[in-house]
This record gives structure tokens, sequence and C-alpha cells, in this order.
């Protein structure tokens, strides 16, 4: 095999064979430009030989492999490619998934809404036409409903919504999705009724709480040995309620900003509930779902 360079006849320790004139090159002229290669003319395709050059790809034995810049770009334009595809696709996904999780869970569902209210209470009047005033109550009965979905900042609506999507998934499962519906807004609306009747302040009220506790009662009286976690202190959530309660009715009157009585009267309407719930034997079975955080 003659070992030469076609076009100079220099020899070299590694020579290189064109795929596509199938000659011998040097180091200088193993590029396809360099020796004028008349397979190119021919539109030979690219190969892969254990020597030698195809096209724009080059292939060398240093340790690596070196591109053309047209392939390079080639290969920066697919990683982009693929980088927004499966972006969107994540994206796609996430869609997908809160979509179905706000369609099957009635939790969900409620958490979404408060979470565009507290965007949309940036509209100027938008709060005072949807909060609770004792005194109106009976003038615009709308907001014994709506005033659930209002919250006073971003503390409010988050602890409220984490409570909400532990122990509120929890009852669903327990309950059903309807009887729980039923739970939560009864809870809320007695709850302002509470509070319209005992407030002596007459301040506006907002907040999902009162529902919420009636959730939490609720599930204490169907699952009263359930361990949660308060504060990263675990407890039987029946001995959280305890403490949440007393709490409350330690504080009516307090100068706090805190609807005591609407947590109250959500807390009454749960037990009451729960126990009816609990007597009618329309529980579910439940294994497993024993650790909730608030």
């Amino acid at each position: 095999m003659d070992n030469k360079c076609w076009i100079c006849g220099k020899q070299e320790p590694m020579m290189f064979t064109c795929r596509h004139c199938g000659k011998t090159f040097c180091s200088d002229h193993r590029l396809p430009e360099r020796h004028a290669c008349e397979g190119l003319e021919r539109g030979a395709g690219y190969s892969s030989g254990t020597s030698g050059t195809s096209g724009n790809y080059n292939r060398t034995y240093t340790g690596g492999q070196s591109y053309g810049p047209e392939v390079d770009e080639a290969i920066k334009n697919m990683m982009k490619d693929a980088a927004k595809t499966a972006a969107k696709g994540a994206a796609t996904g996430a869609v997908y998934r809160t979509r179905s999780s706000i369609s099957t869970s009635p939790s969900m569902a409620i958490i979404f809404i408060c979470i565009i209210s507290f965007f949309l209470e940036l509209i100027p009047g938008y709060v005072e036409l949807f909060q609770l005033v004792p005194s109106m109550i009976f003038a615009r009965p709308w907001t014994m409903i709506t005033h659930m979905f209002l919250h006073g900042g971003f503390g409010h609506i988050f602890f409220n919504m984490l409570v909400l999507f532990f122990f509120g998934r929890e009852l669903e499962r327990r309950i059903g999705k309807d009887m729980f519906l039923y739970v939560y807004f009864i809870s809320g609306i007695v709850a302002a009724l509470g509070y319209a009747l005992t407030s002596n302040t007459g301040l506006p009220m907002i907040g999902a709480s009162g529902a919420i506790m009636g959730v939490f009662a609720t599930l204490t009286v169907l699952a009263p040995e359930m361990q949660v976690y308060v504060y990263f202190i675990p407890m039987r959530i029946k001995y959280a309620l305890l403490l949440f309660a007393l709490l409350d009715f330690a504080l009516i009157g307090a100068n706090d900003m805190v609807a005591h009585t609407a947590h109250l009267s959500g807390v009454l309407v749960g037990l009451y509930m729960g126990f009816r719930i609990k007597s009618s034997g329309k529980q579910r079975r439940r294994t497993g779902y024993d650790t909730r955080r608030w």
C-alpha cells in the first residue's frame, strides 16, 4: 500500500485516507478542499471510517473530536431546540396537572380561586365590595361567602391555603367532594354570622379561617388520633384543635385584628358536622394519610 501523500509525496507516521475519493494524504492535505477532492464533485456521502475526513466533519485521533463551523452551529441549534421542547413539555405538563387537580379536588379549586382573588385585591374597590361588614351583613348577603376568598396579606393567604391543602384534601377523601363543600361553606357562613353578631368593633372581616377551622374540626371528629405537626411539634389532631380553640377563646376581645369568634363558630359547625357524618356511617374507610402538618 502506498503511504505517500498523493499531492506532495510526503510520508508521515499516520496518514489519512479520504472517504470521498479514497486517496492517501498527509496532515497538510487531508481536508477535501486542500486536495481538490473529486469525491465531493460526485456527491459522495459521509462515512465513519477509522481515519480520514468526511465533508465538514474532521475526526482526529488526539483524544477527541473536532467539528467544522457549520456542524458546530447545527449542533448548537439542535441543543437550543431540544431545550425549548423540554421546557415547553414541562410547562404543558404542569398546566395539565394543575387543571386536573383543580377539576377533581374542591380544595384545590378553592385555593386557586383564593390566589386569583388575592391578585384582584390590587384593583381599587375590589375588597370593599366583597368583604364582610357586620352592620351590613343582611344588606349585602353575598359577602357571607365572598369574604372567604379574600385575604389581608401574603402570610394570611399562605398559611390558610397551606392548611387547606393538607387537611382539606384529606377530608375530601374521607367524606367525598359534595359533603366537603357543604362542610366548608356552612362553616364559613356560620363563622360570618357569629362574627357579625358578636363583634363590638364593627371592623370588616376577610379570610377563609372560619371555614378552614370547620374543616379541621370535622376531620378531628372523624380521625381524632391522626398525628399532626403544629409548629414542628407532633401531637394528636384532637389536642391541636383543643389548643387552637382555647387560644381563640382566650383572645376574644383582644385588639389583634383576628376574628376569634369566627374561628370558634367554624369549630362548632365542624364538630357538629363531624359527629353527624360519623353517626350516619358516611365516612369512607381510610388507611394511611395520618400525618399532616399545620
